[in-house]
């Protein structure tokens, strides 16, 4: 199954779409797509038409005992100091990193998730 160039992660790619995601606002939490990995963060402002949000990574402390496990547990912290980066709405559904190909990095709106591929 061809994935696109967007994700190397099945639960990556689905998370990637808006279809059932709540209308952003400030405070909101939100995860960074990347390839397989995940990464928590907070939306810091939002368009009036919510065609843009920009965000800030989140800190993230393991806090399970399972060492290089698919099974990760994590606690959140907000980044005030961390770079403000901005994600478009784009034709296809999904908010994707201003200067990114449609392809580009993906943000999922509503939840912080973390996970750190230990195999790549």
């Amino acid at each position: 199954m061809r994935l696109g160039t967007d994700t190397g992660s099945m639960i990556n790619h689905l998370m990637s779409g808006t279809r059932g995601a709540p209308t952003p606002v400030v405070g909101m939490g939100a995860t960074i797509l990347g390839w397989t990995d995940r990464h928590p963060a907070t939306i810091v402002a939002v368009s009036k038409t919510g065609s843009w949000v920009e965000i800030q990574e989140d800190n993230a402390k393991r806090t399970d005992s399972n060492g290089m496990s698919e099974c990760q547990d994590y606690e959140f912290t907000p980044n005030t100091e961390a770079q403000v980066c901005r994600y478009s709405l784009r034709k296809n559904g999904a908010y994707v990193r201003v200067g990114d190909s449609v392809n580009g990095s993906r943000l999922r709106i509503g939840e912080r998730s973390k996970y750190y591929d230990y195999s790549f």
